[in-house]
Formats: C-alpha cells, sequence, structure tokens
C-alpha cells in the first residue's frame, strides 16, 4: 500500500481527524487509501505551539484516504479550509482532501518522499 510522510505534528492531527486537508506544492492523481507515515524527524516549532510533547516518529501510525486534490488560485481560497488545512499558503497550494483516518498500532519505516510503497498490507 502506498504511504505518504508527514512530520509529526501533523500526521497526529491527521490520524486523530483534526486536520482534513494535507497542502503540497505538487498535485498527485492518486486517490484512494494510503498509510500516514511519521517522518523521523519533527516540527518543533509546531510541536511545541500546537501543545505535544513526544509523538511518535519513524513510524506509520494510521491510514487515510484521499478523495480529491484541490488547486488554491490565491490566498482567500485557501483562508476558507484554514481550519482543514491548519496551515498558510507557504505549504503549498495544492490540498489533498482526506477522509476515512484511522489509527493504527506503529509500524516502523523508512519514510521517503510522495508517495511510496510500504510493501505492507492491511487485513480489512
Amino acid at each position: 500500500m502506498k504511504a505518504l510522510s508527514l512530520k509529526q505534528p501533523f500526521a497526529e492531527l491527521v490520524v486523530s481527524g483534526k486536520k482534513t486537508i494535507e497542502l503540497r506544492k505538487w498535485k498527485t492523481n492518486f486517490r484512494g487509501k494510503f498509510f500516514v507515515h511519521a517522518s523521523k524527524i519533527p516540527d518543533k516549532k509546531f510541536m511545541k505551539k500546537l501543545g505535544f510533547e513526544n509523538l511518535p516518529t519513524g513510524v506509520i501510525v494510521g491510514t487515510a484516504k484521499i478523495i480529491e486534490v484541490k488547486e488554491y488560485k490565491n490566498e482567500s481560497e485557501h483562508q476558507k479550509d484554514k481550519n482543514k488545512h491548519l496551515a498558510n499558503s507557504f505549504w503549498g497550494k495544492y490540498g489533498f482532501v482526506l477522509k476515512n483516518p484511522k489509527r493504527i498500532k506503529p509500524i516502523p519505516a523508512k519514510g521517503k518522499l510522495n508517495f511510496w510503497e510500504s510493501g505492507i498490507n492491511l487485513k480489512n
């Protein structure tokens, strides 16, 4: 199954359902279920800002499903979804719209850029 690496605390926010759009500077044609991988190096600034002290890193922490990719053409469009992506336009103009987040028992894995094949299949 494909996986996408996100820095903590963003991986946590996705699997907990608090972040329903993942911003990227690139678009994708991929739609469907994927693993949410927590990168080895967290974003310490955002960890502190959001009140997280210790979150798992270097592991797959859950799954989610991409159902759509939005393209934000201007700052106004971007700001309308701020409560869904929890970021600013610096992080990208493409929003991967996510559904069905699910936390799983952490699985150690090395992350990569873009979507990558995890070599892991879940039974369900």
